[in-house]
């Protein structure tokens, strides 16, 4: 007899259309079949964006524009795990690019030097090159994560505006001996406010998006493994994550850790692409920035994140005709944004392409669900009647 309640109360999603059926079975996509499905749609739109850069439709500073636009969308995913996944408030995200892109910059310059590689090379993209791009970003996400250890440890023992504080002075700290280094080691290594020249052009639309692919990639697995919703936990309640057996110290250092290598990743592919590095780029205000592209996305929503990075980076860029009222004009989306939508464009929420597979596969569509809450009060009114 239980057994019979229990199946009339289990919700059962029916493969057909119109109203659920008993005994019928929702379909599911496995899940290697929701990754090949994932993989495909990647891989698709970047060799269709690659076609459309070879073939003239977007010219090169277009597509400068769009490798900013994957650079920042990298540094906005890396600092939602930390805001909007772990609930905390850094502001030294600045920094850690900085890290990452000192690092890789310099690791590339000196070793082209030592194998003989020359700039043509990145242009072309030879293997040689390649291995040393590849190389570079590993080293300047190392170089950023060591330096999210330093910092994390000791300043996520601190919530709210504290941890704000101490992770500000970090990256000032930071900005300050990428400029005076090279007078402490006696030659030159960032080339202090003058800034680091040289640096090969290696970034381009593959590499960058294809980098977003990865880091958009791992993120998500994170997230959806027990160490993503220890995460989660420590975010909703630190206390009671804690006495449950979370280890609030690691989970909280380890997103702290993950999010300061994506932003040493981005900083790589930032100094390909812009070809210069000055200390003061890595300032108060690019942290800020890195910010608000979060929070008007939603904390919480990866692609909210990378929604808000692509407008922040495209709507400058699009009122430049405008110099006098741009920044006014990209104040005013903000403070409508915030005032009528304070959560985020898309709050916590997140795209899922398999989920809207498997929506179709069940035809679960909206108004077959309006259609089956207004059937039983039809029935009941026939049945008065």
């Amino acid at each position: 007899m239980e057994e019979e309640v229990m199946t009339e109360k289990r919700p059962i999603i029916s493969a057909g259309g119109g109203p659920r059926r008993e005994g019928a079975a929702r379909k599911t996509l496995p899940m290697p079949v929701r990754y090949a499905i994932n993989a495909v749609v990647v891989l698709v739109l970047l060799v269709l964006g690659e076609l459309m850069i070879d073939g003239g439709a977007i010219n090169r500073y277009q597509s400068t524009v769009l490798e900013q636009v994957g650079i920042y969308i990298i540094l906005a995913v890396s600092l939602n795990i930390a805001t909007g996944y772990l609930g905390q408030l850094p502001l030294g995200h600045a920094g850690f690019m900085s890290m990452g892109a000192y690092g890789c910059s310099i690791f590339i310059i000196r070793m082209s030097e030592a194998l003989g590689v020359g700039a043509r090379d990145f242009v072309t993209g030879t293997p040689m090159a390649l291995v040393l791009v590849l190389g570079g970003l590993v080293v300047g996400g190392v170089c950023a994560a060591v330096a999210g250890i330093v910092i994390g440890i000791p300043a996520l023992r601190l919530k709210g505006d504290y941890l704000a504080i101490i992770t500000l002075a970090f990256a000032e700290i930071i900005r300050v001996v990428m400029l005076n280094i090279d007078d402490v080691v006696g030659f030159d290594l960032t080339g202090g406010a003058a800034g680091l020249t040289g640096i090969p052009g290696y970034s381009s639309f593959l590499l960058v998006f294809g980098c977003v692919a990865v880091v958009c990639f791992l993120t998500h697995t994170m997230m959806k493994s027990r160490h993503g919703r220890a995460i989660l936990a420590i975010r909703d309640n630190e206390i009671a994550a804690e006495a449950s057996g979370v280890n609030t110290t690691y989970y909280k250092t380890l997103a702290f850790v993950v999010s300061a290598f994506f932003a040493g990743v981005a900083g790589g592919l930032y100094a390909g692409c812009v070809g210069v590095l000055q200390p003061a780029v890595f300032g108060f205000m690019k942290s800020i920035e890195i910010l608000v592209m979060v929070v008007l996305g939603g904390m919480g929503s990866m692609l909210g994140s990378a929604l808000s990075a692509t407008v922040l980076t495209i709507l400058p860029e699009a009122l430049r005709a405008f110099s006098e009222y741009r920044m006014i004009a990209y104040a005013i989306v903000l403070i409508l944004v915030m005032i009528f939508r304070p959560q985020g464009l898309l709050g916590s929420y997140d795209f899922s392409l398999s989920r809207i597979i498997e929506r179709v596969m069940n035809r679960d569509f909206p108004w077959a669900r309006r259609a089956e809450k207004d059937e039983p009060a039809a029935k009941e009114v026939s049945a008065d009647a």
